[in-house]
């Protein structure tokens, strides 16, 4: 993480007076609903621990603000208000100097019911990048220098993201103009399908795969040098955007089927196709496991399948009640959620990004592995193919 984090106290949006400009909401605490902890380390480990998160650190996916402490009540208010609260002061007690910020996705309904339209995206990735000018902490992400300036300034370089392409439709020329609003990785799908391919969650008798359009877009993303992620998408979705691409390919956050993850999880064809492009899987965390040791079980698992060049972290936690949060939005579009998702109320030792990257590395110095591995999968893996792709 370079020099020590250089928080100034800027809360989101403190250019405007709250309550006067905008609806003021009660946001969650940092601890809100669980019980945190902290992995212990030997004070040998600690010195070596304190040497490795000096090079840069770095979360593939996250989703790094805050939700209404009481979400039941108050999560569409919050939603159709506008203003999503990066949560600066509680990522500045991280390692992180970079972070794949996936904003609200299919929850950013500014202006509609059910989110994607460019009108709702547009809304949330110009006003996030709008707070973020503010802080002297946090700023937008735009190239791999502006990570390695955060390390060396003791900042975060928060990296806009949106984990479908749905609300560019049918028009390539929209990838240019979201890369010009800072968006620097995109996904193809989030689980229902859309004009570019089949969701992860749509298929029926047929796994469609990339369509045309999906094609020419990977193509177009390639272009301009806006990073391509397959999370959520269908299997063959996944396996045509690889061959597709002319670039490294994410899936910034999986969970691997054959660690025990069944129909929820990615299948290690998947994964391979994804470490042949040069690419890398973050591993996800969040609601499906227990606790940091299940999840360390699928990063080994994953390791051992496509090497450890191409696994990195993409927990894909926040600050607020994620169960609730998921039990909220399941009631409101009328679906059921796996079992597996609402197994745990919360994953101990991983349930935010502050804990999940105060964790993370310390599992990794207490487990045995070597300084050159730890370096790679903090932030190496990606650094290396951010410099390809961007």
């Amino acid at each position: 993480m370079g020099a020590d984090k250089q928080y100034d106290g800027y809360d989101p949006y403190d250019y405007l007076e709250a309550d006067e400009d905008y609806r003021h909401f009660d946001l969650t605490s940092k601890t809100a609903g669980f019980e945190p902890r902290t992995l212990e380390l030997t004070d040998e480990e600690e010195e070596r621990l304190a040497e490795l998160t000096e090079d840069t650190v770095l979360s593939l996916h996250e989703h790094a603000f805050q939700f209404p402490a009481d979400i039941d009540e108050d999560l569409f208010d919050y939603i159709r208000e506008g203003r999503i609260h990066t949560a600066y002061e509680f990522l500045a007690e991280t390692p992180l100097d970079a972070v794949f910020d996936m904003q609200l996705d299919g929850l950013s309904s500014v202006h509609s019911l059910h989110g994607w339209k460019w009108d709702d995206i547009t809304h949330e990735v110009s006003m996030r990048a709008c707070d973020l000018a503010h802080s002297e902490y946090a700023f937008q992400c735009r190239s791999v220098d502006d990570i390695h300036r955060a390390r060396e300034n003791g900042q975060i370089a928060v990296v806009q993201c949106v984990e479908s392409a749905a609300m560019i439709e049918n028009e390539l020329d929209r990838i240019e103009q979201l890369y010009g609003m800072g968006v620097r990785s995109m996904g193809i799908t989030y689980n229902t399908s859309n004009a570019l391919g089949t969701g992860g969650g749509d298929i029926r008798e047929r796994d469609g795969g990339l369509t045309g359009f999906g094609a020419r877009a990977v193509e177009r993303m390639n272009d301009v040098g806006m990073a391509v992620s397959v999370s959520h998408a269908s299997p063959q979705t996944s396996l045509d955007v690889c061959e597709v691409s002319d670039q490294p390919v994410f899936d910034t956050h999986a969970l691997a089927k054959g660690a025990g993850m069944g129909a929820r999880g990615t299948s290690d064809e998947v994964f391979e196709a994804i470490a042949d492009t040069g690419g890398v899987v973050g591993l996800l965390s969040s609601t499906h496991l227990p606790d940091i040791e299940t999840y360390m079980e699928h990063f080994e698992y994953v390791v051992d399948l496509i090497g450890i060049d191409h696994v990195a972290f993409g927990p894909d936690v926040l600050y607020g009640d994620h169960t609730e949060l998921l039990r909220t939005l399941s009631e409101f579009h009328g679906m059921e959620l796996p079992e597996s998702t609402l197994e745990s109320e919360y994953v101990d030792g991983l349930e935010n990004p502050t804990e999940a990257w105060q964790n993370i590395p310390r599992w990794l110095v207490a487990n045995g592995y070597s300084d050159e591995e730890i370096r790679k999968v903090l932030g190496g893996n990606v650094l290396r193919v951010l410099e390809q792709v961007w």
